[in-house]
């Protein structure tokens, strides 16, 4: 249920992202397909668990878990200040440490390689227009937008 909830009000948020100066959805779509997709796994969850006992709450994960939620609030604060570009660069090698990677030089290469793959895919190539932060955005010293 907890992903059903999730998902509805985050299929809810997403309608509220603006259309493109064409009138179509944009950048609306990953978000809106994320969201569907959490509706859709809430209910294949719900089905599969007919009739079943419930499980003890396995509780070993919740570090990683709170975790995870603290570093998407601050991912999107540092990126409303600071951009896409640092605030990715600052997520992605904490993201992997959540989930146990310790090797310095692939963390190092997430800092950069992140970055730089998800730029090319979503601004470059399916032209959506990229976050600017307030305060501080490598975009404007590398002049990519």
């Amino acid at each position: 249920m907890a992903l059903i909830l999730l998902g509805v009000g985050a299929t809810f948020t997403s309608m509220n992202i603006a259309l493109d100066q064409y009138g179509r959805w944009g950048a609306r779509i990953f978000p809106l397909a994320g969201s569907l997709s959490l509706v859709a796994l809430g209910l294949a969850e719900l089905w599969g668990a007919r009739g079943r006992p419930a499980l003890a709450l396995d509780r070993q994960h919740l570090p990683a878990i709170f975790a995870l939620l603290a570093l998407a609030v601050a991912y999107v604060w540092v990126m409303a200040q600071f951009g896409y570009l640092i605030s990715t660069a600052l997520a992605a090698p904490l993201a992997l440490w959540v989930f146990g990677v310790r090797n310095v030089i692939g963390l190092l290469a997430a800092a950069v390689l992140c970055p730089a793959a998800y730029h090319l895919i979503f601004f470059e190539l399916l032209g959506v227009f990229p976050p600017f932060g307030r305060w501080f955005d490598l975009l404007d010293v590398f002049g990519w937008y």
